[in-house]
């Protein structure tokens, strides 16, 4: 695995979220379905497919938010699941009938590996660098 590093930190910083947001059912229902709280699946479509990365083609972003070819690809995976669950539904369903929709418990496994995959790459990450300033 090649980590390509990150240009835009901030733009992982809403990534990483992001995905594990679609990665947790209970997050899922105990946020999104409430009007008071910030995030819906609306929010966390805008950063993964618009704002921060682009989950139908993510390639462009590696070395930006994604670090490695295997996020890019779970990425696309996830992009591509989305998709096929939003296109049952409808684009303007709300964010229930996608929790309840075949197909919504393949996004949130592929969401959970992507997530897994992330967060371990960037412990690596961070690891490395903190031998590298312990030799310093």
């Amino acid at each position: 695995m090649t980590d390509h590093g990150i240009e835009f930190p901030v733009f992982r910083l809403h990534v990483v979220p992001a995905v594990l947001a679609l990665a947790s059912p209970s997050w899922q229902r105990e946020v999104w379905l409430q009007p008071e709280e910030f995030e819906d699946l609306d929010y966390v479509v805008n950063v993964l497919f618009d704002d921060f990365c682009n989950a139908d083609d993510p390639a462009p972003w590696l070395g930006k938010s994604l670090r490695t070819e295997e996020e890019v690809t779970l990425m696309k995976e996830l992009g591509a699941l989305y998709s096929a669950v939003q296109e049952s539904v409808g684009r303007g369903a709300p964010d229930e009938a996608y929790l309840d929709a075949p197909g919504w418990d393949i996004v949130i496994t592929i969401a959970a590996r992507l997530a897994q995959v992330m967060v371990t790459n960037d412990l690596q990450a961070a690891t490395l660098l903190h031998e590298q300033r312990q030799r310093s």
